[in-house]
């Protein structure tokens, strides 16, 4: 039996024997019969089930271990929960197997739903969540986005996308002007003030949710630069927005940050510089993923998103002139084609 078939069968299991205690803890009456249908799943090993029964919905989550871990999803959803943050419920856990029982959220994204004439209210939502975790006080056990951290990531794009995706490697010149590059991004992160950071803020794992929005995808928390989670959720992965829009969402965010006292830089250029070179960072290390995600995952679909970035990088490009070496590193690559607008 193929171990996604066994996994399955262990968390139908674990289940039934879940659903009669959560039912009288909850007093909803006697469990339905019901069956476990894909909700969704990820660029990760994880997959996620909703179950479904008698007017009611659950999602299920089977993380398997050794390539995930479960508790610092739990660790996180209770912290971001103490902000008023909207994210799933544990139910039940048995987070040696990395199964979890959560409240489900919704069934669309803001990435299946948001539009021009729609962003406005859902980011504006989404806003008042990002700002509410960002006052949190930094005395959870979480790492930091440190200069390791940023250098790892960083690596991935010419470890996957440069040798592995494209099949070259990089003269001593050209890895030096990298080094250079990657020097001026990570000083530049780990000048900024710090916050809690969900790291993968976007449209794809915010939910349409009875407290919008619900907040998905944060098991990777830390607490790292101001700028990061607000640049991406206005840089996606999937969707791209005009480059006067963005500005505008930036500044908003900038202002309402400033006056409940979140740590943003005193000068808007500044914050958008640093805003400019964090996304810069997050674009590189993103690319390499996607590129990893093929290779090694066998998933080749987000290859195909892969120039969107290059399209956010050559943007910053033309207004960050501190930034023409890795313009020029990137000119001496096999050219891809842009992302329509």
């Amino acid at each position: 039996m193929p171990d996604e078939d066994l996994r399955l069968q262990l968390l139908n299991q674990w289940l039934e024997r879940q659903l009669p205690a959560l039912f009288a803890a909850q007093d909803w009456g006697s469990v339905p019969a019901a069956g476990l249908t894909p909700a969704s799943s990820d660029a990760s090993f994880r997959r996620y089930f909703r179950w479904q029964g008698a007017g009611r919905s659950l999602i299920v989550m089977d993380a398997p271990p050794p390539q995930e871990d479960c508790r610092p999803f739990v660790k996180v959803a209770g912290l971001l929960a103490t902000a008023g943050v909207n994210v799933p419920q544990i139910l039940a856990a048995d987070l040696e197997r990395g199964f979890l029982l959560l409240n489900d959220l919704g069934r669309q994204t803001y990435l299946e739903v948001i539009d021009a004439d729609n962003a406005e209210p859902l980011f504006a939502d989404a806003l008042q969540a990002l700002l509410a975790f960002q006052r949190l006080p930094m005395d959870a056990p979480l790492p930091s986005y440190d200069d390791a951290l940023l250098r790892r990531e960083l690596q991935l794009f010419p470890e996957w996308y440069v040798r592995r995706h494209l099949g070259i490697e990089l003269s001593p010149a050209q890895q030096a002007a990298w080094q250079r590059i990657c020097a001026l991004l990570i000083d530049s992160a780990l000048a900024q003030p710090k916050v809690l950071v969900h790291r993968d803020y976007m449209p794809r794992n915010l939910m349409l949710s009875a407290a919008n929005p619900g907040v998905l995808d944060f098991q990777d928390a830390v607490y790292g630069p101001v700028t990061y989670d607000v640049t991406c959720l206005f840089k996606d992965a999937f969707l791209s927005w005009p480059e006067a829009r963005v500005r505008g969402w930036l500044e908003s965010y900038w202002l309402q940050a400033q006056a409940l006292g979140i740590p943003v830089q005193a000068a808007l250029d500044d914050f958008l510089r640093a805003s400019d070179l964090m996304g810069v960072q997050r674009h590189l290390k993103v690319i390499g993923i996607f590129a990893r995600i093929c290779h090694r995952d066998g998933k080749p679909r987000y290859l195909g998103d892969v120039p969107r970035f290059f399209a956010y990088i050559e943007a910053v490009l033309a207004r960050r002139p501190e930034l023409a070496e890795l313009g020029e590193l990137l000119a001496s690559l096999p050219q891809v084609e842009a992302v329509p607008a």
